[in-house]
């Protein structure tokens, strides 16, 4: 796979964006968003298969998934991946840039995927003059951290119905936050036939089941 060029297009403004609330913008007023959008840059489309970053690339910004979805993973040493998460509109990804000067993972686009590209020696400079930055950068952080347990959880289910159900409730919530279906969504990455798949488009006929599948994992 070609690592993608990374030219940008022109910027766009995060007040006219249907995901500012579940990004960075959200908690923003109108002049700290104005001045984020200063910095963000638009790359241009990454097609599928494509790397946004690799593991091992100087870690120079953040992304925000504008549209598509990206799968964060590292390599294992049986010369697999391990996936670490999967990334939807709204979401960023790179935050492993903000401990090293490297990236310590790697981000592929599942479907043609578009990103806000935020550098990071600019946001650092725009954290120490808008108040609300820091606190927002600082939530994110934490979902980020939510999502890897939650991972990690859904790795140490026993069985993979039960893992299979996890998985398609966090996919169902997050789309329900994006004011789409929580019951029919296209899937991008892999999956198991428990429930219809047509193509790429998933529906879930029982959400009932997946919840008690799911409560029931983790009682055990």
């Amino acid at each position: 796979m070609n690592r993608h060029r990374q030219r940008t297009l022109p910027r766009i403004s995060c007040s006219h964006c249907s995901l500012a609330e579940l990004c960075l913008p959200a908690g923003l007023n109108q002049a700290e968003i104005e001045q984020l959008n200063r910095i963000i840059r638009r790359r241009r489309p990454v097609p599928r298969g494509d790397f946004v970053f690799q593991v091992g690339d100087p870690s120079q910004s953040l992304y925000a998934v504008h549209s598509g979805c990206i799968k964060t993973c590292v390599p294992s040493a049986d010369g697999h991946e391990q996936i670490l998460g999967f990334h939807l509109p709204g979401e960023l990804v790179g935050l492993d840039a903000l401990e090293s000067e490297n990236h310590v993972c790697g981000a592929v686009a599942l479907e043609t995927v578009h990103v806000c590209e935020l550098p990071l020696a600019q946001l650092e400079g725009m954290c120490h003059r808008l108040p609300g930055l820091p606190h927002r950068l600082l939530r994110l952080i934490g979902r980020e951290v939510t999502a890897r347990h939650a991972m990690l959880l859904l790795l140490g289910k026993r069985s993979a119905e039960e893992r299979l159900a996890t998985f398609l409730l966090s996919l169902a919530s997050r789309f329900r936050q994006r004011g789409f279906s929580e019951k029919e969504f296209g899937l991008s990455m892999p999956r198991d036939d428990i429930v219809s798949v047509q193509r790429r488009r998933v529906r879930i006929h029982d959400m009932d089941r997946l919840q008690t599948l799911t409560t029931l994992a983790a009682t055990i």
